[in-house]
């Protein structure tokens, strides 16, 4: 009786194919000649979005928000908050349909903005 993985490969195959490289299986074959696609990165852009200093609230330390968003869906906030906190290197959060950056980056958080196809004002 052989042993097999859930996809039905025996383990003392795929053993033998790294040892000898030019055996393949059938299994394994499979989907070779289909091109890998990249997951595709949403797309958006194209609103205008305000960024806003704000300092109400947080013991004197300021937050960049950036408010414009659709408040339904989140989804866009989420992602763009991501990408925004990464490549400044800071922290942040969304809800709400605003995104909030700690500290002032205004002008860092507006020439992402615009790369990201976004029109912005900053406020």
């Amino acid at each position: 009786m052989m042993s097999n993985n859930r996809q039905g490969i025996d383990w003392r195959d795929s053993l033998r194919q790294l040892l000898d490289p030019e055996q393949q299986s059938d299994v394994e074959s499979v989907g070779a000649n289909e091109p890998v696609q990249a997951p595709a990165e949403p797309v958006f852009g194209g609103r205008k979005l305000d960024i806003v200093l704000d300092k109400k609230g947080r013991r004197g330390k300021q937050a960049t928000i950036i408010a414009g968003f659709d408040t339904d869906d989140d989804t866009e906030a989420l992602a763009v908050a991501a990408r925004l906190k990464q490549s400044l290197g800071t922290g942040g959060s969304a809800r709400g349909g605003e995104i909030l950056i700690q500290g002032d980056r205004r002008k860092d958080v507006a020439s992402l903005l615009t790369g990201m196809g976004y029109k912005t004002r900053i406020i």
